[in-house]
């Protein structure tokens, strides 16, 4: 685990050079087709010697969630280990690993005249004033949500209308087995001791996309004319900023810093999640006085853990 820019996946990789282990993405973007650049994909190159599960399973104009990654990626640990490899899951959406771990509630189907009304409030109101609503009946699950994120505070808002129940109530009563049945769960996540030199490399690998063709990635998607702004694979960091700029909603001086706030921003609930996380090994990506550690220094910290983690 990690927040974006950390350099999860090249750990990943080099974890792979010395283990018998497969990947599998927790990246709710990564899931899409056609979403390359702009999400940080692995390159083709890459991809062809460390194959990733669960990249590029989705049309963009598809819905994917937190529960069907959980059953894709149980079928696809379970054909690993069938095989005698480990599996080793590798992103940043934090949501899907708890899923994955915790197993989901029963939700109702979703009720569009209620979500029309809502997003309609929202456009009158901002979605922090309905994150506000949300925090008085379910206080617990706000405090993991930002206040402009729409989706997630959409939807809890309408499971509580619908079951008179909180999010947070439902995931209580769930009885799913644990993951814990199957597995010997390790979890090592990367940290940053310093953010300002995340938030560097954040705005540095945004530039990087732009230079390698973000903008025409996201003009294609935009051409095929079935795509728009409410889609989740257009809300995906980045990819709105862009869109939006194509629609002419900003100027590319204001896309970028856009671009680069809404990276910040996930970053920054990434950490929330990680710093609240359970059972959580921690690999620094910075030495104490700052220097920046290289990917094999930290490749050593995180065999020496897993290699003990397999003895105990």
């Amino acid at each position: 685990m990690g927040p974006t820019a950390s350099g999860k996946t090249d750990l990943a990789m080099a974890i792979s050079d010395h283990l018998p282990v497969e990947l599998i993405s927790v990246d709710s973007a990564l899931v899409y087709r056609g979403l390359d650049i702009g999400s940080a994909k692995p390159s083709p190159e890459e991809l062809a010697r460390y194959p990733h599960r669960l990249i590029d399973i989705c049309d963009p104009s598809e819905s994917y969630s937190a529960g069907r990654f959980r059953e894709d990626a149980l079928s696809a640990m379970q054909e690993i280990t069938a095989r005698g490899k480990i599996p080793l899951l590798v992103g940043g959406t934090m949501l899907y690993f708890k899923a994955l771990l915790q197993g989901m509630a029963e939700m109702p189907e979703a009720d569009p005249e209620w979500r029309a009304q809502t997003e309609a409030r929202a456009a009158e109101q901002g979605w922090p004033a309905l994150h506000a609503e949300l925090a008085k009946v379910d206080p617990e699950l706000a405090t993991e949500l930002h206040p402009n994120h729409s989706v997630r505070i959409e939807r809890a808002l309408e499971v509580y209308h619908l079951t008179g129940k909180t999010m947070t109530q439902l995931r209580a009563e769930q009885q799913s087995e644990s993951l814990h049945t199957h597995y010997e769960i390790c979890q090592l996540a990367i940290v940053p001791r310093d953010r300002a030199i995340l938030h560097e490399r954040i705005a540095q690998r945004f530039q990087r996309m732009l230079d390698n063709g973000f903008i025409e990635e996201v003009k294609a998607l935009r051409a095929r004319g079935d795509l728009h702004c409410d889609l989740p694979a257009i809300r995906a960091v980045g990819y709105r900023q862009v869109w939006d700029y194509l629609e002419g909603d900003s100027d590319y001086d204001q896309m970028v810093a856009a671009g680069i706030a809404a990276t910040r921003q996930l970053a920054k609930r990434q950490l929330t999640w990680l710093r609240r996380w359970p059972d959580l090994t921690p690999i620094h990506a910075q030495e104490p006085g700052g220097k920046v550690r290289k990917i094999d220094e930290m490749l050593v910290e995180a065999l020496k853990f897993l290699g003990t983690a397999a003895i105990t």
